[in-house]
């Protein structure tokens, strides 16, 4: 986030899910080290703004609403000519027609009712009476039933989509009419874009061009020389879109923005010459081919698992590899197909969408020709580790039928191939077929015959030796993404103009030494230490009866809030030699779960049987020792979901048991409330604080009445745990260390990364951050949802972190801002500090003073700088794991 003031902005924009563009990714990370300050803007699969980073590019996810897409199907649904007042009747679509129905039922429910108490209520001897009386609601009834059922033939046989195929889908030729998705798009992403004032737009794909075109349209309209770039990924006149309407709009949408573009990009010299003719393009389009990172292959290929391990197969057995969807074109059925007769050959699925119906119906199509067996389906991996865990297959197919668009381009998994040491079989797609024959590195059959493509298979199989040979460093060379981007990014500065508008202003782009993710970097103690490794750096726990078991074999879990136990874990074993440990984590799906554990479970898998055996099996047989974090069960939901249901077995086996408290785990929410003004609890959502006080309650009995060792990671939380030890957080000092200078820029950089609003008290310090940042006084970053990589980046590129103002102590992430030697800001009850003779030289200031102490910051910038140096050498005094491992001592004697 260096001199982001100063280095040209460029936009990469996808009109879908990042992780399915590894183009868009590469591109953002190439540009970045060319140094450009970039931000990659997708899609988000949540209903939420997702930020995070990618190699020193800002990532925004950004969610996409479907207003238009509504709006025009309800254009479409709806009835036209005057019957329509009648058809109508106060019914816009299927919805209000459900409410009606239940309306009408429930009124002739209450009537047909009345009329029963009614004659209820009179003898048989007046029931002549009675009928007279109950007559008229008898009509009433008929009469509105009749209404009703009239109104409904009027609307099905009228209205109801389809009707009269009054709903067919005809493409206009108007995008805007045919995929109103795009417009949806543009309104979710034009903000975000425009927001960013970027130098160049680059448009990843047709699906972006539209709000691209328009935000950079807005953008000059406003006086900013903003030039964008369309990438022409396919060549979509020629492609068979899965529905009409996109069939008919996306063509449309790049006829009218392709030509306006200030440069095109297309991956194949003859897409190139098709988008020239098409869109009468004033110059040709820029050739920049789909290709790996070559200084990430082979880093992975001795961590991450191959292929050929994933499908249990062993060396010797004949492995065809097929890298991506399987959908409808792709041609893998004559993969599948051709295994008939190819005995002992197997095939792996690598990267297929296991809810793609295509795949089902491959697996279906191999179980009858009894091939199952051989057909292996792979999850996906990270783009940078495809070549390696490609790398054990024998070759890699590429199976697509005859069309268009396949035809003038050379399919993205064949440099995944290459790079991956495998020869290539190709159905005679035109242009792979010139590159294969070429560069000899391939075999080509004909499209869509099994036993052309069985025949390839035999012949490349023979010639593997051969074929392999032919794929030389200097292929790889020009087939790397390093070669293919350079013209890309001398496109980039070519069109960035210079203040005056005279020349370009390359000058300004100053490279940078940011690794390709997933590249070799350093593998010092730091970088292990990081979190998100997979493979934990403590002392592990062996099994049973294996050698080299340690005096002390501490089991700990399962929450690990903030990677705590991972921090625990390092300290016993840096500081004592007969411990060992084993930390168990119940994860989910945030990225924010990252932390290396050397078990993890997923919360859905809690209550299977086998994971429960596990755990028994583990925890009984193992452990001289347990800590159970925040209350969290020893052995899934065996007996229960507390630790307080694991405790007689935990017992019964002789091991010794300790809790360990993080917060609003044990946290009274009403003696809270009462201590402080601006307690987190007074902004709790109800049925949040709800569980928290019912929770929070059962856990300090709990502890009271289990006569367990206790410790708590902040010093508050000795006030409702009595008896309880401090064991403070534990952060990675060195990893968040960082040299840069705090305070010297005119607009120092100011950091609030809540987790939960609420629990910060996000929403009462915002407004004063906010005007400090228009006012040009600082520069205000707001982080939510960043993985530990990209909040350690946010931190260190920080003047100032501001935590929190509504608990009353400070946390990890305040810890981390001190461990980077930032002045932090927060809210503090010294009172409870003093208790443990630990006061941090944190800015002490609740919602209403902060803004006098950033001007006080501000101000006094030696004093702020000073501040900054106090805090990392606090952090080492009592949150480097050396002051947490004695709090532990007497627990593991």
């Amino acid at each position: 986030m260096e001199n982001c003031g100063t280095r040209p902005r460029l936009a990469v924009v996808v009109g879908g899910p990042l992780q399915d563009d590894a183009r868009a990714e590469r591109t953002a990370v190439a540009a970045v080290r060319a140094g450009w300050d970039v931000t990659l803007i997708g899609r988000s699969s949540s209903r939420r703004r997702e930020e995070r980073t990618l190699g020193g590019a800002a990532v925004v996810k950004v969610p996409v609403g479907t207003e238009m897409q509504e709006q025009a199907r309800l254009r479409a649904t709806a009835p036209r000519g005057p019957h329509a007042l009648l058809t109508r009747w106060g019914l816009h679509d299927e919805r209000p027609l459900a409410r009606a129905e239940a309306a009408h039922a429930a009124w002739v429910r209450e009537h047909t009712a009345r009329i029963g108490a009614l004659a209820a209520r009179r003898s048989a001897a007046l029931a002549p009476l009675a009928l007279l009386r109950t007559a008229p609601l008898r009509a009433r009834v008929r009469v509105r039933r009749r209404l009703h059922r009239a109104v409904l033939r009027l609307y099905r046989a009228d209205w109801l989509p389809g009707a009269r195929g009054r709903n067919s889908a005809r493409p206009t030729g108007n995008w805007r009419t045919d995929w109103p998705a795009l417009l949806d798009l543009d309104l979710a992403y034009g903000p975000v874009v425009e927001e960013l004032r970027p130098d160049v737009l680059y448009a990843c794909g047709v699906t972006a061009v539209a709000a691209v075109a328009r935000s950079a349209a807005r953008l000059r309209a406003r006086g900013l020389r903003t030039a964008w770039v369309y990438d022409a990924r396919t060549y979509v006149a020629g492609t068979t879109w899965p529905d009409p309407g996109r069939a008919g709009a996306l063509p449309a949408v790049e006829d009218e923005f392709a030509g306006l573009a200030d440069a095109v990009v297309a991956p194949s010299d003859e897409l190139a010459r098709l988008l020239w003719q098409r869109h009468a393009l004033s110059s040709a389009p820029l050739v920049v081919g789909d290709a790996p990172v070559r200084g990430t292959v082979g880093v992975a290929r001795h961590t991450c698992p191959t292929v050929r391990s994933v499908c249990g197969l062993a060396d010797e057995v004949p492995l065809l590899v097929h890298h991506g969807p399987v959908g409808a074109g792709r041609g893998v059925e004559t993969a599948v197909e051709a295994l008939g007769v190819l005995p002992g050959v197997h095939l792996a699925l690598v990267g297929a969408d296991p809810q793609d119906a295509t795949l089902r119906a491959l697996l279906d199509g191999a179980a009858r020709s009894g091939t199952a067996d051989r057909v292996h389906v792979a999850p996906r991996v990270p783009h940078a580790q495809v070549p390696d865990h490609l790398s054990s297959a024998d070759l890699g197919l590429v199976c697509g039928r005859h069309a268009p668009d396949r035809e003038v381009v050379l399919p993205a998994a064949v440099p995944e191939y290459l790079h991956a040491g495998l020869p290539v079989v190709s159905s005679d797609l035109r242009t792979a077929r010139t590159f294969l024959q070429e560069h000899g590195v391939g075999v080509v059959h004909a499209a869509g015959e099994a036993t052309a493509l069985a025949a390839a298979v035999q012949q490349a199989l023979d010639r593997r030796a051969e074929l392999a040979a032919n794929i030389s460093g200097q292929l790889l060379h020009t087939l790397s993404w390093e070669q293919q981007s350079a013209p890309l990014l001398a496109r980039f500065a070519a069109l960035l103009p210079a203040p005056d508008g005279s020349a370009s202003a390359a000058h300004r782009l100053v490279p940078r030494e940011v690794p390709w993710p997933g590249s070799a970097e350093r593998r010092d103690r730091q970088e292990r230490r990081r979190p998100g490794v997979t493979v934990p750096d403590w002392r592990p726990v062996p099994a049973q009866g294996r050698p080299g078991q340690s005096r002390v074999r501490l089991g700990m879990g399962c929450a690990n809030h903030a990677g705590q136990l991972s921090g625990f874990a390092r300290a016993l074993c840096r500081a004592r030699t007969d411990v060992s440990v084993e930390v168990t984590m119940h994860t989910s799906g945030s990225p924010l779960n990252g932390y290396p554990a050397d078990v993890k479970i997923p919360r859905g898998q809690l209550g299977a049987r086998e994971a429960k055996l596990d755990r028994v099996n583990r925890v009984l047989g193992s452990y001289t020792h347990y800590l159970a974090d925040a209350f969290t069960p020893a052995f899934g939901w065996l007996n229960g979901r507390h630790i307080e249901d694991d405790l007689p077995a935990l017992r019964g086996a002789g091991i010794e048991v300790a809790l360990l408290a993080h917060g609003s785990d044990v946290r009274d929410p009403e003696r809270h409330r009462e201590r402080y003004p601006d307690s987190l609890f007074h902004a709790a959502p109800e049925d949040t604080l709800a569980v928290l006080v019912r929770n929070s309650a059962r856990n300090r009995r709990v502890a009271a009445e289990s006569g367990l060792p206790l410790f708590a990671t902040t010093p508050d939380l000795l006030d409702d745990l009595p008896g309880a030890q401090w064991a403070p957080l534990v952060v990675d000092v060195d990893a968040w260390a960082c040299d840069r200078a705090v305070m010297e820029r005119p607009r120092p950089v100011v950091v609030h990364a809540p987790s939960r609003r609420w629990t910060k008290g996000t929403e009462r310090i915002l407004p004063v951050l906010e005007e400090l940042d228009r006012r040009g006084a600082i520069e205000f970053r707001l982080a939510e949802g960043l993985p530990w990589a990209g909040m350690r980046e946010l931190v260190q590129g920080a003047d100032i972190v501001v935590d929190q103002f509504a608990v009353g102590t400070y946390g990890t992430f305040a810890c981390e801002g001190m461990a980077a030697g930032k002045p932090v800001v927060a809210f503090v009850d010294e009172r409870v500090h003093k208790a443990v003779g630990a006061v941090p030289p944190i800015v002490n200031a609740t919602a209403g003073t902060l803004h006098t102490a950033l001007e006080n910051l501000l101000d006094d910038r030696a004093m702020a700088a000073a501040t900054g140096q106090e805090s990392l050498a606090y952090v080492r005094a009592y949150h480097d794991g050396r002051h947490t491992a004695r709090a532990l001592d007497a627990f593991l004697t």
